[in-house]
């Protein structure tokens, strides 16, 4: 059995493994993102290449050979721009304003890296669901702000939290918006019996 080590300290992504019965490790990056593309799909496959490379190479973390580590990233993007995650409260309320009543894509780039001394192996690979917001009142949005739900998250709201009663429609995987393609990962893990 090869041990998976998540790069992450997220605690959805925890949630999401923990649900479909992945025993995992925590083992979070500290590498310092550095976004050098500009297509999402690029950016998040980046991003997560990252994370699981810094992990999966770090000597320190004590990692051995036969684990496989699980790097991931996530973004907003409404009309052509990454929205991150919100740097104040006037930042969390304009990116709200520019989501609300509109359809934007959540991208959520993995790359699962297993370390092998000889020839480590990496599969990266992106997901795009689309999110449709109802249209929010300036009341509301600025009520949900003041919750701080927001300011830990891409885009500024958190779709199994108090902001789901916002969204009109979701189409793709619900989980990729949470930050973690559940399904996807499993079954390339599978695929390379790596499960």
């Amino acid at each position: 059995m090869y041990k998976i080590i998540l790069a992450s300290q997220s605690p959805r992504r925890r949630e999401l493994l923990t649900q479909v019965g992945i025993i995992y490790e925590v083992i979070p990056s500290k590498v310092e993102e550095k976004i050098t593309k500009s297509d999402p799909v690029e950016v998040v496959i980046e991003l997560s290449q990252q994370k699981a490379f810094d992990v999966g190479g770090d000597t320190d973390c004590g990692i051995e050979d036969g684990s496989v580590v699980i790097g991931a990233d996530t973004i907003v993007v409404q009309d052509g721009n990454i929205l991150g995650k919100p740097k104040d409260r006037d930042d969390a309320i304009q990116m709200l304003e520019s989501l609300q009543g509109k359809t934007h894509s959540v991208y959520t780039g993995v790359t699962l890296y297993y370390k092998d001394v000889q020839e480590p192996v990496s599969v990266s690979f992106a997901k795009e669901t689309k999110v449709t917001f109802y249209k929010m009142s300036r009341d509301e949005i600025e009520a949900y702000v003041n919750t701080k739900e927001p300011m830990d998250k891409a885009g500024a709201y958190g779709i199994q939290g108090l902001s789901a009663v916002f969204i009109e429609k979701i189409d793709g995987d619900y989980n990729n918006v949470v930050g973690l393609p559940v399904a996807a990962i499993y079954q390339e893990m599978k695929k390379r019996g790596w499960l």
